[in-house]
């Protein structure tokens, strides 16, 4: 608390409260100073929840085994220096949990399965292999060998310690050396992601930053207006002048400025968590309302992990699939049988959905011993001795195996990969693939090759290199990918709410191409980007080869008007040396047989040419993308979408409704890790299905039940509500295991509907926030003109006045900002910037016509005051000048609410949003009755005079026009400049320019 209380803004706030006391406004100071030390107490409480949370996860105090001067010794991991060379393991604390490990380390020898859940939140472990199969010359990259890397706060499920290596393990762990220690570490950077994320809940900051800028700058004019003025009479105090100015300066920025700004992030931020979507850097949430592009990796987003094995192809020059495994060559069902990565862990099977389902699909089985066999039939059982885990950037993975007293290297990967390494290349090799990609199917090639005798230890001695070359063909495995059932739907809402789509991934061109015509990411003629037959070049082609245009970077902007555009992975590499990088990238729909950093660098060419960026993938191969982009969303496989004909989560009802029920894990899919984390979705889930139970058990018995069961099923419900929303105006608690090193955005989900919600609650946020600094500017426009040129004559607003004036105002700006929005995204676009012709013309005009109906009601006013000259530095006394100038300043400040609450298309309409309705109806009768004199005493408390009779109508009547006026001028301007696509292509034209003068 004491942090907050000396923090600049909140100081600058207490010393104008003090500035209102010295003017004698006691009940407003005292109103704007509780609500000060509110806002303070909710974001302390806040803070707290979260360090109490963080504490939960610190580093553990175990003891490892250290290499230091020439000796083991045992040392706590709190002790741990980068360069220290550990024994690493499997290790349990004193109530049987796994401890995490305590440092980034990078594995020497060994290998070990481990849990990532608390870093990216994916359930299924990672397989971690030694570094030394990797050359000497090369450099270690944190992206690219994260296979070889053990990330602190992991927990380690398994390890195999490597026994031929020379320096052996006193403890029987991994030989590892240490990288990065404490908040350097991949948890040390989530842990101050997530505990200083509360600190930055804002929108628009620069801007804000200008705008508030702009309103000092007119109230230093006005202060100087009032100070000119007032020195120019000597009788004036001194001290009650320079108060007046001192007032005009700070009331432009208002004591509730930061609670006004932070409220609109928080609703949605708390929406969003009721979804099942965790957001640590909640400032991004009103760049997902400026989003214009939005870019989906295929294989695990778009499509489903669950594949499906066709069987295999390419068998004796025939391009027909073949399913029946017994007309299978036996070497084509020993390598899909034996080159992959599954592991087993607490006694079940876990690691990729595809090598799964090729196991499946032969009918064969792989036991914990690492040996493959056939569950019936004849067949040789395969014993795999080394593998080279598959890579990225190599695009296939290789094993060295064992039949009966053979030894053998089984490879597999990409066809186009493979090719090169082929002895014998079939003739009809590349048809074939490409009739089964141009399907949509997954096509893998498989080859292999004999080698010579050799004993264990030489054959897992290995170089990858050799293990590689020279293979002998030996088919093609054909999957099935089915994409995600809302997947289309889904799209095809983005596409229709002004997005454009991308698709990047690291599959085939032909397969990517496929799913994404399903997907509505490509509808017109397709082109992709290849090399020529003959080597020397690159040309456009059409996926079934009828059409070729040149490759030219400068006509890509004029083909892509007729055409949907794809490139490979392969093409990137003449793209950079051309430098035709901002010419194609920004025109190009799908890209294929790409690297995560290839992916990184499609983000940032998309972002330099002024596209405002989302990537939804998942948070293992998409780490660098998902960070570069302006909205990253990692999708968790953990709740599988929620099944409803409607949208795919509407933030107008309670979260019960979307969170849905987990999937049941089937065995061998995928380790459960609400054991080891205590996932709290995973924990709200359950809680949900025991209330439905007792829901249902009371039904089934055919009972009615009792007041009391009904009062303590209600009550059970409450406390969960609470428990889970907390106090509604702080942001939600983002804990480890919900939050993912990946990006900003974790969606547990098995769908891409998190982008809708993601995208709906952004606009509805910067909607609200732009609402907020116009009516803000306007009210304080209106605030520095009666301080200033109306305190001159005299004019002053008494305490209570002032109050009330407070609590509107406060009011309505909180539920202005609990606006929810629509279900369904409008393919009209909100304002992305405060500084626009809109924004400029809408403050101007408006403020024209507050200030006229301010100035005529004030005029008329004059003419039933007695002769008797006003004191200006008098106390406040009641007179009909003071009267009228509150009650136009009040229905200024109706009409301001009123004519700019942004509804349709983003958000609830007037109507729609009760609170705020009731709110303005509320005030609109409140100013009627208060104009029209009918209740005395309230006039009197207020301390308001009575109004000549035909004046109280006249002011009604000129505060009816005044409201239709604004109403009329600002349904005008939103007509007139509606929110558009940016115009990023005249961005990109400049750029591509520059570089080519460069």
């Amino acid at each position: 608390m004491k942090e907050h209380c000396v923090e600049p803004f909140f100081v600058f706030q207490v010393f104008s409260v003090v500035l209102w006391c010295l003017d004698e406004y006691w009940y407003y100071s005292l109103f704007t100073l509780f609500m000060l030390f509110v806002f303070e107490s909710t974001m302390v409480k806040s803070r707290l929840k979260t360090l109490t949370e963080l504490r939960r996860v610190r580093v553990d105090g175990q003891s490892l085994m250290v290499h230091r001067c020439g000796k083991w010794v045992k040392l706590s991991g709190m002790d741990l220096l980068p360069g220290d060379v550990v024994s690493i393991g499997r290790s349990s604390g004193q109530n049987g949990e796994d401890r995490a490990v305590p440092a980034d380390m990078l594995l020497l020898a060994g290998s070990a399965i481990v849990n990532e859940a608390i870093l990216t939140g994916e359930s299924t472990p990672q397989w971690k292999v030694s570094i030394l199969g990797r050359g000497l010359e090369e450099k270690l990259s944190a992206k690219r060998d994260k296979g070889h890397i053990l990330f602190g706060g992991t927990k380690i499920l398994q390890h195999t310690p490597d026994k031929s290596f020379q320096l052996k393990t006193p403890d029987g762990g991994c030989l590892a050396i240490v990288l990065r220690t404490g908040f350097e570490t991949s948890q040390g950077k989530l842990m101050r992601t997530i505990l200083f994320s509360t600190e930055r809940v804002t929108a628009n900051n620069w801007e804000s930053g200008l705008f508030i800028l702009f309103l000092v700058v007119f109230a230093l004019i006005a202060a100087g207006y009032v100070l000119t003025k007032g020195l120019e009479d000597p009788t004036r105090s001194k001290y009650k002048l320079f108060l007046s100015c001192s007032l005009i300066i700070t009331s432009v920025i208002p004591p509730e400025l930061p609670m006004e700004l932070s409220i609109a992030v928080n609703t949605s931020l708390i929406a969003l968590a009721r979804c099942g979507i965790f957001c640590t850097e909640p400032f991004r949430i009103p760049f997902a309302g400026k989003v214009d592009i939005c870019c989906f990796d295929k294989t695990g987003t778009l499509t489903s992990d669950d594949m499906e094995f066709q069987g295999i192809v390419g068998l004796s020059g025939s391009m027909d699939l073949e399913s029946d495994t017994s007309k299978v060559p036996a070497r084509s069902l020993e390598i899909l049988a034996s080159c992959h990565a599954l592991v087993f862990v607490d006694n079940k099977q876990v690691g990729d959905p595809l090598e799964k389902a090729a196991l499946k699909g032969i009918d064969w089985i792989y036991t914990s011993d690492e040996k493959a066999m056939p569950k019936r039939g004849a067949g040789h059982a395969v014993q795999i001795l080394q593998r080279h885990h598959f890579a990225s950037h190599l695009k296939r993975m290789a094993v060295v195996v064992r039949v009966q007293e053979e030894y053998f290297s089984f490879v597999k990967g990409a066809p186009e990969t493979i090719q090169d390494r082929l002895v014998d290349l079939p003739p009809s090799y590349v048809q074939t693939y490409k009739k089964y990609t141009r399907q949509g199917s997954r096509v893998l090639a498989l080859a292999y090759k004999s080698l010579p005798e050799m004993s264990v230890s030489e054959a897992r001695g290995l170089d990858r290199d050799v293990v590689e070359n020279n293979l002998i063909f030996t088919g093609f495995a054909v999957f099935n990918c089915p994409i995600r059932p809302d997947s289309a739907r889904v799209l095809s809402e983005l596409k229709g709410s002004s997005h454009d789509l991308v698709m990047i991934t690291g599959d085939q061109s032909l397969t990517a191409c496929h799913v994404a015509s399903q997907v509505h990411i490509i509808s017109k003629p397709t082109l992709i980007l290849t090399a020529t037959k003959n080597g020397d070049g690159y040309e456009w082609i059409s996926p079934d080869e009828t059409v070729t245009n040149p490759y030219r970077p400068d006509e890509v902007d004029a083909l892509a008007e007729s055409h949907d555009l794809c490139v490979g992975g392969d093409c990137f590499g003449l793209i950079q040396q051309t430098s035709a990088v901002l010419q194609v990238i920004p025109y190009v729909k799908v890209f294929a047989r790409v690297a995560p950093d290839q992916k990184e660098l499609i983000l940032t060419t998309l972002k330099s040419v002024g596209r405002m960026t989302l990537m939804c993938g998942d948070g293992t191969n998409d780490v660098g993308a998902l960070k570069q982009a302006h909205v990253g969303v990692a999708l968790l496989n953990a709740i599988p979408p929620s099944q409803s004909n409607g949208p795919s989560s509407q933030a107008s009802k309670p979260s019960d409704s979307k969170l849905g029920k987990p999937k049941k894990p089937r065995a061998g899919t995928e380790l459960s890790t609400s054991r080891e984390n205590g996932d709290p979705e995973q924990t709200r889930t359950r809680t949900q299905t025991r209330l439905t139970r007792t829901d249902s058990s009371s039904s089934s018995t055919n009972r009615p039940m009792t007041a009391a069961e009904r009062q303590q099923l209600k009550l059970k419900k409450l406390l969960e509500e609470m428990n889970e929303e907390g106090d509604g105006r702080a942001p939600p608690i983002v804990r480890l295991g919900d939050a993912s090193m990946a990006s900003p955005f974790t969606a547990k989900h098995a769908s891409v509907s998190p982008t809708l919600d993601i995208i709906r609650q952004g606009r509805s946020t910067l909607v609200t926030t732009l609402q907020m600094f116009k009516i803000l500017g306007l009210n304080c426009l209106a605030t520095a003109y009666v301080l200033s040129v109306m305190y001159l004559d005299g004019v002053k607003l008494g305490d209570v006045q002032a109050t009330i004036s407070g609590v509107f105002t406060a009011a309505f700006f909180l539920f202005i900002s609990h606006a929810r929005p629509l279900p369904t995204l409008s393919s009209e676009r909100p304002h992305p910037n405060i500084f626009s012709s809109y924004m400029c013309l809408s403050l101007l005009g408006q403020f024209a016509i507050h200030l006229t109906f301010l100035i005529s009601s004030v005029k008329a006013a004059e003419k039933y005051m007695p002769e008797e000259c006003i004191e200006p530095d008098s106390d406040f006394h009641p007179n009909i000048v003071n009267t009228v100038s509150y009650m136009a300043n009040m229905m200024i400040q109706v009409a301001t609410f009123g004519v700019n609450y942004m509804g349709h298309p983003f958000n609830q309409s007037v109507r729609e949003n009760k609170p705020f309705f009731y709110a303005l109806f509320g005030a609109v009768v409140f100013f009627t009755l208060v104009t029209s004199d009918l209740i005395r005493s309230l006039n009197d408390a207020l301390k308001l005079v009575p109004l000549p009779q035909p004046f109280g109508s006249k002011l009604l009547i000129w505060a009816g026009l005044m409201i239709a006026s604004c109403y009329a001028w600002e349904r005008f301007l939103r007509w007139a400049f509606p929110g558009r696509m940016p115009e990023w292509r005249r961005h990109q034209r400049q750029l591509g320019g520059s570089k080519k003068d460069a």
